[in-house]
């Protein structure tokens, strides 16, 4: 299977400290994955990275030819009291059709917002049409950083569902940050586990299992992630298991360089 992106030997520093060592990683076609860590763990560096919006310290990142990339940032600076509507607002970046744009809300179940103001909408809806922002040139790679954030929990389990179906609908891969450790697994075909580098990554059930991952978000997650277990975690349990501390081949990830500070 072709790799959409690939990070080879990947390192990153900012005012001369190293935020992310010796990240090795590739995302396929048509899979989740979910990079999780603790907070300051280079988890939005490394997204940031791959997409080519912070510059590599050493090693490289390569992308498919005509990838295509739709992303969802962190932080979006947009003050929702403007009279802004919905409509305008998915046009700032790129005038399209009006067609397009209704596709794409469509899409992420919010049609009915087009001619909404931005201030009407609720966490949910505005997620959404953030989420028909980044679709609207129909990637073939959705990024999506902390996408969840703010919302319920019912408004969080909603969100994933609707992951799922956008990589069906749009054939598109998924690459995202979460902290919602509670579904994460379930919506999942593979997590990375990331702490200035990458301390483990495989199938979900797998990664929950192991050492590394025990180590930074604690034992007691483990029983509760395991109970989540994806239908694709069969096709994906040997494929990605490099780094996990678990099988044959698999390498232990080198101690932090001095100095190291991730962010």
């Amino acid at each position: 299977m072709t790799a959409l992106i690939e990070a080879r030997g990947l390192s990153v520093r900012f005012g001369g400290q190293t935020v992310l060592y010796d990240v090795d990683l590739e995302v396929e076609a048509g899979e989740i994955v979910t990079v999780v860590g603790p907070n300051g763990s280079g988890k939005t560096t490394l997204i940031r990275a791959l997409i080519g919006a912070v510059p590599a310290h050493i090693g490289m990142v390569r992308h498919a030819d005509g990838l295509r990339i739709g992303y969802v940032p962190q932080l979006l600076s947009i003050d929702r009291t403007m009279p802004l509507t919905v409509a305008s607002f998915l046009a700032l970046a790129e005038k399209l059709p009006t067609t397009r744009l209704k596709e794409a809300l469509r899409t992420v179940g919010a049609e009915n917002v087009l001619d909404s103001q931005l201030a009407e909408l609720s966490g949910g809806e505005f997620q959404r049409v953030i989420l028909a922002r980044a679709i609207l040139r129909r990637p073939n790679l959705l990024v999506l950083d902390e996408p969840t954030k703010g919302l319920d929990q019912s408004g969080v389990a909603e969100f994933y569902r609707l992951i799922e179906t956008l990589r069906t609908e749009l054939e598109a891969a998924v690459l995202m940050v979460s902290h919602d450790l509670h579904v994460v697994m379930r919506a999942s075909d593979r997590v990375i586990c990331v702490n200035g580098h990458i301390c483990c990554q495989g199938a979900p059930t797998t990664v929950s299992r192991t050492p590394e991952y025990r180590a930074l978000f604690g034992a007691e997650t483990a029983g509760t992630l395991a109970l989540y277990r994806h239908e694709h975690d069969h096709s994906h349990d040997h494929s990605h298991d490099d780094g996990c501390g678990h099988g044959p081949g698999t390498s232990r990830v080198p101690p932090p360089p001095e100095g190291r500070q991730p962010v």
